[in-house]
């Protein structure tokens, strides 16, 4: 593996423990200032709605995101990942777990101090319970 693709890599890793942490502080020095993620069923949004709605699914919920690497492509100053994630969600005042799962594509752009998200998008959804 080449050394951008490696950097990727663990950008990748240090962006699913700092979810799974609640460390928002951590994932803003991982986002360009122009960043937009795409979500199922909402508009585009940037760095400001993110760091509100990620704040306010943490104080209510304990998050548990899996991510799955499965392709990292790097083209000059630029990359991408394509990822297969999946995400558990229990509400801190008790309740069962809802859980999701999707892909995730994650465009990355070379700046000059490193990597940085750029954009994203996914297609998480929630799983269905199995019937016993």
């Amino acid at each position: 593996m080449k050394a951008d693709e490696q950097t990727i890599c663990e950008l990748h890793s240090a962006w699913i423990y700092a979810v799974n942490a609640g460390d928002l502080a951590r994932l803003l020095t991982l986002m360009a200032d122009d960043v937009v993620f795409i979500s199922p069923g909402q508009a585009p949004f940037g760095r400001d709605e993110f760091s509100a709605n990620f704040s306010a699914a943490h104080q209510q919920l304990r998050i548990d995101c899996r991510s799955e690497l499965e392709e990292v492509v790097v083209v000059g100053e630029v990359a991408y990942t394509r990822s297969r994630d999946a995400l558990s969600v229990t509400p801190r005042a008790g309740g069962a777990a809802t859980q999701f799962a999707g892909h995730r594509i994650t465009i990355y752009r070379k700046q000059p101090d490193g990597w940085l998200l750029a954009r994203d998008a996914h297609t998480l959804s929630p799983i269905e319970a199995l019937s016993s």
